[in-house]
């Protein structure tokens, strides 16, 4: 991690501040303030399977060196396991957390939600980071669902800081009641930064005596157990309604007063983050508007939302994604003859993505428009062109693809999956034709195959989500014997989310090679090439398409991006740019067209050159002119 100065006159490293054992305030990221919190609260298990908007934790973690480290650290194979390794901790006594990002949850459902039946006695802490706006997410997942389904408490910051102290709160719940406990980010909570004060840090010796006991259970919610652990889940709850009535972090704020507009005592009830803009535009107006901040918000507090309902004429919910908190509420208040007016978001617009200033304004001005004058919404000015997301210069998916695009029919069926590969489905490439979840493509891909006689089918998948969640599908085509074909994109490392180590890259343990799982597994067509072959790729697929069966081709080579950062670290790389022969191109434009190299840069005089500053000079390009127009550029030799 870089350098960082902290409120004082001292500079430290990274580690050195978030190990510091005195009292300090300093600014930091939400994610990055998650692992001070996990310092401070004694931690002593954390693990992870990497997805935005959560992968700062673990690089908080890892800044500090492993000698001086209180807790251990893992890159789970997938977030299931993670939530297993950390279950496993807890119930032997050991204060643990898990992190992902909010799909990342799917994967851990399975055993998630039945850890609110069970009696966790170390404390156990799942931060899940969700994202409105699906900024780095197939869909805008509200895991707030979760929490009502698994019998587990929710809370949900809307500030670094409150991150930081929330943490800390989640922990003393976890521990007082042996539950898990959510702590539900979202992307730009988990990525602001604000000054925080920070508690002292004690550091202890990590006392690892194993305390698991089956009278601390039972932890078999099996036939007639499942009654009582179901009946203790839910006595839990009422007991955390409590504690989230009276919670700090539930509270009520009038920042221009509180007072009657118009005859009518007005308030709004909300969540998160958009409560930072409703104050903000609150603040602006000077109008008497309470705002409920319900930030312990499952168990609902219920006792302190009627309070809040029976004093106002007209409260609206104003909440990001989903209607949880608002069909709560209602209920709540139809259960207690409330008389409030109860209002809430009209449009399917404001059920999407992040709830900003503007559009709270607009949600205010819905039903209180002589307060809240209507305004267009007017997007921020685009000072950039727009493009399609690109591949890296030099990313080996490209070359794989412009290679796999020759073998195959016009009309074949092409599935994706998640990782940099994804971006395969946009021009020039047009691979990948849906997409639903890591590792899905494998079996979709066989369900595309039955029946099949007139199209080919072939999947993609990378090699971190090959070990996440592509082996049981892969075990489910050998079995069945599905006709497709499977290319496996390996580069070496988890490089969508960070370059984070998997169990292929040989960076946290013994590596485990996928050629080998394959052959184990007993697939009986495997081809295994580096992508900047084309010529050999391409051979090779033509090959698995005519091949009756399930076939692999794994299309090998380092992610680039990773690789050019760590040779410009030991100072040894130097790029040396390819360079565009005018005389021999007759601008048959594969280089843009086919092959899609951001490095070309097309001239309004129709000429094409190669950027100096993008170019890496890996020279992947050179093969796919039709006029070999392409080449490095030769020194010139002195006689």
């Amino acid at each position: 991690m870089a350098i960082c100065i902290n409120a004082g006159d001292d500079v430290m490293t990274f580690a050195e501040m978030l190990l510091r054992e005195d009292a300090w305030a300093g600014l930091m990221m939400g994610n990055h303030a998650l692992v001070r919190a996990m310092l401070e609260s004694g931690v002593r298990v954390a693990t992870t399977y990497p997805g935005s908007p959560t992968p700062e934790i673990a690089d908080a973690i890892r800044a500090i060196p492993a000698e001086q480290r209180p807790l251990y650290f893992q890159y789970s194979t997938n977030e299931k396991v993670a939530l297993e390794v950390a279950f496993g901790a807890s119930i032997n006594g050991h204060l643990s957390t898990v992190f992902f990002k909010s799909v990342g949850l799917n994967v851990a459902a399975d055993s998630a939600v039945q850890l609110g039946l069970l009696n966790l006695i170390g404390g156990m802490v799942i931060v899940l980071g969700d994202d409105p706006g699906a900024n780095s997410s197939q869909n805008e997942q509200d895991n707030r669902h979760f929490a009502r389904m698994a019998y587990i408490p929710m809370l949900e910051p809307a500030t670094p800081g409150e991150a930081y102290a929330m943490f800390k709160e989640a922990v003393n719940l976890s521990r007082k009641y042996q539950s898990p406990v959510f702590l539900r980010m979202t992307t730009h909570v988990c990525h602001a930064r604000e000054v925080i004060q920070f508690a002292a840090y004690r550091p202890g010796k990590a006392d690892w005596t194993p305390r698991f006991d089956v009278n601390n259970g039972p932890y078999l919610p099996l036939t007639s157990q499942v009654f009582p652990l179901k009946t203790s889940a839910l006595a839990r709850l009422r007991a955390m309604e409590t504690e989230s009535t009276n919670s700090r972090f539930n509270t009520i704020l009038s920042p221009n007063g509180s007072r009657p507009v118009n005859g009518r005592r007005l308030g709004v009830i909300s969540a998160s983050m958009p409560v930072l803009s409703l104050l903000e535009n609150i603040e602006k107006t000077g109008h008497p508007i309470d705002i409920l901040q319900i930030h312990f918000s499952h168990p609902l507090p219920g006792a302190k939302v009627l309070d809040f309902l029976n004093i106002h004429d007209e409260v609206i919910v104003i909440e990001e994604l989903d209607r949880v908190m608002e069909l709560e509420i209602k209920a709540l208040a139809w259960d207690n003859s409330v008389t409030c007016k109860i209002l809430a978001r009209k449009d399917d617009d404001d059920l999407m993505k992040e709830l900003g200033p503007q559009r709270t304004w607009k949600i205010l001005s819905d039903y209180w428009p002589e307060l809240f004058p209507p305004r267009e919404l007017k997007p921020a000015p685009i000072e950039v062109s727009p493009r399609l997301a690109q591949m890296c210069p030099g990313c080996g998916h490209r070359s794989a693809f412009h290679a796999i695009k020759q073998a195959l029919p016009e009309d074949a069926i092409t599935v994706g999956d998640i990782g940099c590969h994804s971006l395969g489905f946009f021009e020039p490439y047009l691979m990948g034709q849906m997409l639903l979840s890591m590792g899905h493509s494998n079996a979709t891909a066989a369900g595309l195959s039955i029946g099949n006689q007139k199209r080919k089918v072939l999947s993609f998948i990378g090699d971190s989500t090959f070990f996440h969640a592509g082996i049981p599908a892969i075990i489910n085509a050998i079995l069945y014997n599905h006709n497709f074909t499977l290319v496996v994109m390996e580069n070496g490392t988890t490089a969508m989310t960070g370059h984070q180590p998997h169990a292929g890259s040989g960076e946290i343990g013994e590596r485990v090679p996928i050629i080998e799982v394959l052959k184990t597994l007993g697939v009986k067509f495997i081809r295994d090439v580096d992508t900047y072959n084309q010529k050999k790729l391409t051979e090779y697929v033509r090959e698995a398409l005519e091949f009756e069966g399930f076939a692999v081709v794994i299309a090998r080579h380092p992610c680039m991006l990773k690789f050019v950062r760590e040779q410009r670290r030991k100072g040894v790389f130097k790029a040396k740019p390819v360079k565009i022969s005018q005389a021999d191109c007759d601008r048959h434009y594969t280089c843009l067209q086919e092959f899609g190299c951001p490095t070309f840069t097309l001239h309004e005089d129709g000429s094409v050159t190669a950027h100096k500053d993008l170019c890496i000079g890996d020279g992947s390009c050179i093969q796919t002119c039709p006029v070999q127009a392409i080449g490095f550029e030769k020194k010139e030799v002195k006689a």
